[in-house]
């Protein structure tokens, strides 16, 4: 992929300054790294712990596309994510690498990568710039957190640089992106996203702002959305919500 490479000692968040190339117009694909992060975020707006070592980037794409097709890129990108991944790694540690909806990555039910999606645009409208943040955990992990987390050196994987993520992540962006604007679409990206899947078929929970829903992970919606076969037998499509393998932590 022909992209710009911006890198920056220290900054505030690489989504946020992806958010500025896009009020000043500027064209992607640039990918955005830095080694410290002061102020970066995950999902929701939680705080995303940026040690140095770790890989810290943002992937900023001009796609013009509606805001549907927007949302498609989470998946184009938890793809892109879990491969990069997967080539970094040695083949007897690359079968436990999933996908937990809608793109974190796991290695044995531990986060690895997490992925958060921003855009420009409202509602009906052409969505001018979309921001692919990412963070991969190469040489530490946060302890201490709700969901279980895990790094490359943990996995016994040491020496890993950024830079080699980088690589790895803009050549399997590269392949990803094809394959969305393919003649296939989403419903490939669909497809190649349900059989890295962590969680098919078994009991899982999801914690949606109004409480928490228990049921079994069926599968996605053709738009993405997590299907949920609930107790009574009812299917509940859930377009967004933290999804848990076993009960959360209260």
């Amino acid at each position: 992929m022909t992209a710009d490479i911006r890198r920056f000692d220290e900054i505030d968040s690489t989504n946020e300054e992806a958010r500025r190339l896009g009020d000043a117009g500027q064209e992607g694909p640039v990918w955005i790294v830095a080694a410290r992060q002061t102020a970066g975020r995950g999902r929701r707006g939680r705080a995303w712990e940026s040690p140095t070592g770790n890989f810290m980037g943002t992937l900023y794409l001009t796609p013009r596309c509606g805001p549907r097709e927007a949302g498609e890129l989470s998946f184009v990108a938890a793809l892109a994510v879990h491969d990069a991944v997967a080539s970094l790694l040695p083949p007897p540690l690359r079968p436990a690498l999933r996908l937990k909806w809608p793109n974190d990555l796991l290695h044995e039910r531990a986060k690895l990568a997490g992925i958060l999606l921003e855009s420009s645009g409202v509602a009906g409208a052409e969505v001018a710039w979309v921001a692919i943040g990412m963070g991969v955990n190469l040489a530490v992990h946060p302890e201490g957190l709700e969901y279980p987390a895990t790094s490359l050196a943990a996995m016994g994987v040491p020496g890993v640089t950024p830079d080699d993520a980088l690589k790895a992540l803009d050549a399997s962006f590269e392949h990803w992106l094809a394959v969305w604007r393919g003649v296939q679409g989403f419903a490939a990206i669909r497809e190649a996203w349900l059989k890295r899947a962590e969680g098919i078929g078994g009991s899982i929970t999801v914690r949606l702002s109004a409480g928490n829903i228990e049921g079994t992970f069926e599968g996605l919606a053709p738009d993405g959305g997590l299907q949920l076969r609930l107790p009574d037998g009812r299917l509940e499509l859930v377009s967004a919500g933290d999804v848990f393998f076993g009960p959360p932590v209260q």
